[in-house]
């Protein structure tokens, strides 16, 4: 809309080191403080590990949310891309469970990705404001989680290209 300012969102990663479960946690409160924000989300019930033995109630209820929504004649997998409405306190319970433990998560605000779980909980990426992110530093608190175990990602290094101009960046 005209004379609005989008929110400048910050990114950030888990950082390297960080143990698994302090991920996880990480990812569960990341989710959270994201919730209010989220417009979309999409969940895959695989992982690359065996499912904690914890999480099998969750897992049960995500492949059985696939199967129901999936359109009719959907002959494809029903275990990936499961659309989660996060309204809902069971289907967001689902994601906080599995999230973490994923090869695949991904929320939406409006058409811009604000939160990635990936790679069975080695991979995490948020985009958070700063009111946002001072939420979830706060709820890391709580349970006595270091705010150094999200960290900005890792600046993106430039290619270089020929050109018969001398040497440009990649577009």
């Amino acid at each position: 809309m005209p004379g609005q300012t989008e929110e400048v969102l910050r990114e950030f990663v888990i950082a390297d080191g960080t143990r698994p479960e302090d991920a996880a946690q990480v990812c569960r409160e990341a989710l959270w403080v994201l919730r209010p924000a989220l417009h979309t989300v999409y969940l895959d019930a695989y992982s690359d590990e065996p499912w904690p033995p914890e999480v099998a109630g969750a897992y049960d209820l995500a492949v059985a949310l696939g199967e129901a929504t999936a359109p009719d004649g959907f002959r494809g997998d029903h275990r990936m891309g499961i659309q989660i409405d996060v309204r809902d306190d069971i289907q967001f319970g689902v994601l906080l469970e599995l999230a973490p433990h994923t090869i695949g998560a991904e929320g939406y605000r409006g058409d811009r990705q604000v939160f990635s779980a990936a790679d069975t909980g080695t991979s995490l990426w948020f985009a958070l404001t700063e009111e946002q992110h001072g939420r979830l530093l706060a709820r890391l608190d709580e349970p006595g989680i270091s705010a150094a175990v999200s960290a900005a990602p890792p600046r993106r290094r430039r290619r270089w290209w020929p050109s018969s101009w001398g040497f440009h960046p990649r577009p």
